[in-house]
């Protein structure tokens, strides 16, 4: 079967004034339809970088990227991003935001409008779509930032630290909106992040990086039932993976803060 994305022996060098850094090694995945992957790692270690690459942020870089068996190179329509800034448009109110691509692409108002409300409904907010985001918690913004991705309905959904801004019970919470929604529209979704826990909940498969240059060091399979919780976290299996992971990680982040006191140290 063709994989929904592959990313073929992908690597990316930057140009700097220290001379050329190279960010990622050849990095190649098959991810399947539906599938849930996190890629966890170091500063540094080419995660946005991969990211970017897919995404069609960065158009110059060595390898391949395909969806659904088609090459692609910049912006696609299949593909959808989520970042950690904030994003939501604070003239409009919350149905408007999730409305505007759809209103960028030409749909008619009530269609649009139609469309957002049901957005909205998944992420949980219904009842709130005409509150602005100055009056909404951060939390409930990104929501709205998922639904605003997810309203054109792209096949792959990348999400860059989404989480990361919140509070820790908000992203636990919101890490199971998360996974209810990828689970009801069946989406292929790719997570960059730093929290081990919240990659072991999430995902079905987690790509361990290495420090830069970054490639994949370890690919470790998530074999927890579905449908998932925060609930789970608690569990004997559930720590085990989180201490696999982190003795994968350990001597990458370790690599990591040495290059930061390294470049301290040279001012």
């Amino acid at each position: 079967m063709t994989p929904a994305l592959r990313i073929d022996r992908v690597a990316k060098s930057f140009e700097t004034g220290r001379g050329v850094v190279r960010a990622l090694d050849p990095v190649s995945i098959d991810i399947r339809q539906g599938e849930f992957i996190s890629v966890i790692g170091p500063s540094g270690c080419g995660k946005s970088t991969l990211m970017n690459v897919v995404g069609g942020l960065i158009e110059d870089y060595e390898g391949a990227v395909y969806v659904d068996g088609e090459q692609v190179r910049g912006c696609h329509k299949s593909v959808g991003m989520v970042f950690q800034e904030e994003s939501t448009f604070p003239w409009r109110t919350a149905i408007d935001n999730v409305a505007f691509p759809l209103e960028a692409a030409g749909v008619e108002r009530e269609a649009r409008l139609s469309r957002a409300r049901d957005l909205l409904r998944l992420v949980g907010l219904d009842g709130f779509e005409n509150r602005f985001p100055s009056e909404l918690s951060g939390g409930m913004r990104q929501r709205i930032a998922i639904a605003r991705t997810l309203a054109f309905q792209p096949r792959i959904l990348l999400m860059d630290e989404p989480f990361a801004a919140l509070d820790e019970q908000t992203r636990l919470l919101l890490g199971d909106k998360v996974l209810q929604i990828q689970q009801e529209l069946n989406q292929t979704t790719m997570l960059i992040t730093h929290n081990i826990a919240e990659a072991v909940q999430l995902s079905d498969r987690v790509l361990v990086m290495s420090f830069r240059p970054g490639r994949i060091k370890r690919v470790v399979e998530i074999d927890l039932p579905r449908p998932r919780s925060s609930k789970m976290m608690g569990g004997e299996a559930f720590g085990r993976y989180v201490a696999e992971i982190w003795e994968d990680l350990r001597e990458e982040a370790s690599k990591g803060l040495q290059d930061m006191e390294a470049m301290r140290a040279r001012g």
